[in-house]
């Protein structure tokens, strides 16, 4: 953890760089922006799991026809108080985008990166207006729905993936770093590690709808229904999910190994020891949440674990895949480039 906290704030104490004050405070600001983003998604979470996305009825943005509901039921207040931070969400990340085109030049890639968050928010809102609209909530078991629910978590993490981008490269603007040793075609291994972690969630999401509109009386009732040519599809489903874990499992733990072995950067190393750790803990609560039929506090558990998991290899993958990442290590600190290096 050490490790982390000293690359996120690494640069704070650095007057001499230019404007490297304002570019150590939209670090934080774009680390906080993550933060809040998760927690959305776990009241997103909520939502779906308490069966409360009809809370607000049909109307978007409106609530029941209102701008604030009155006297709102419980799944009202759960709906809308989700709409209210999904639009908090929003506004900081536009104001990011401010902060970030008076802290980077034009071109550099936090200003990139904190664009494609812009555009991913957009559209996840669009998505969500879409769920809203087309009454794919509460009760609803259409294959539409679940093809919908996939492609929401879907950018979901790519939502997050490209916040954390964007708070990286601030942090790694504050303290740059030197070229390091590539891996033989790491940069494939890492894009195919991504897409295999989007299907898994796509996959944990529709497992998680079927969960709460078909709860199992008992987990040998659960286990049977899987395999029941007569269980509705939703059901059926709950076995691919367990499948592609196992198989990303173990092709994310070999390659955090890979990477952990061949550097010598140190925030590297922990990111590859922490996303194993987090990846093994992950399948420890996806069998207790089977076991104990899918309380929503387990399933909040879950889903946090597995945005951790997600934002860690983003992390490890940028860290280790960048033409330019930290060579700091507890023996050996990268010298402190000049104010030219560091505003491209």
């Amino acid at each position: 953890m050490r490790h982390f906290l000293r690359h996120a704030t690494a640069g704070i104490e650095c007057p001499a760089l230019s404007n490297s004050s304002r570019i150590a405070r939209f670090a934080v600001y774009a680390w906080l922006v993550l933060a809040f983003n998760v927690l959305v998604i776990l009241w997103g979470a909520v939502v779906r799991a308490t069966g409360s996305g009809a809370g607000c009825g049909d109307h978007w943005p409106l609530c029941n026809g209102h701008v604030i509901p009155p006297a709102p039921a419980v799944a009202t207040f759960i709906e809308f108080f989700h709409r209210l931070t999904s639009g908090l969400a929003l506004i900081l990340v536009v104001a990011m985008l401010f902060a970030a085109r008076r802290a980077f030049p034009p071109g550099h890639r936090a200003r990139r990166f904190v664009v494609a968050v812009c555009a991913l928010i957009v559209v996840e809102s669009a998505i969500g207006a879409f769920i809203v609209l087309q009454s794919l909530t509460g009760l609803n078991d259409s294959a539409l729905r679940a093809v919908v629910i996939a492609v929401h978590q879907a950018n979901t993490l790519l939502l997050l993936g490209a916040i954390a981008l964007t708070a990286w490269a601030a942090t790694d603007e504050v303290h740059p770093g030197t070229r390091g040793p590539q891996l033989p075609h790491l940069r494939t291994m890492l894009v195919f590690g991504v897409v295999g972690l989007i299907v898994l969630s796509a996959t944990g999401a529709i497992t998680a709808l079927g969960d709460t509109l078909f709860p199992a009386g008992s987990l040998v009732e659960g286990w049977q229904a899987k395999f029941s040519p007569t269980a509705h599809f939703l059901v059926r489903l709950r076995v691919v999910h367990p499948l592609i874990a196992g198989l990303m499992g173990l092709y994310v733990v070999v390659l955090a190994w890979l990477v952990h072995r061949r550097t010598n950067d140190a925030f590297t190393r922990w990111l590859a020891s922490t996303l194993t750790g987090l990846f093994f803990a992950q399948c420890a609560l996806g069998a207790l949440n089977v076991i104990l039929l899918a309380p929503v506090w387990m399933q909040l558990a879950h889903l946090l674990l597995a945005d951790g998991v997600w934002i860690a290899f983003v992390l490890l993958a940028a860290n280790a895949a960048a033409p330019h990442y930290r060579a700091a290590s507890a023996d050996h600190e990268a010298p402190v480039a000049s104010p030219a290096l560091v505003v491209k």
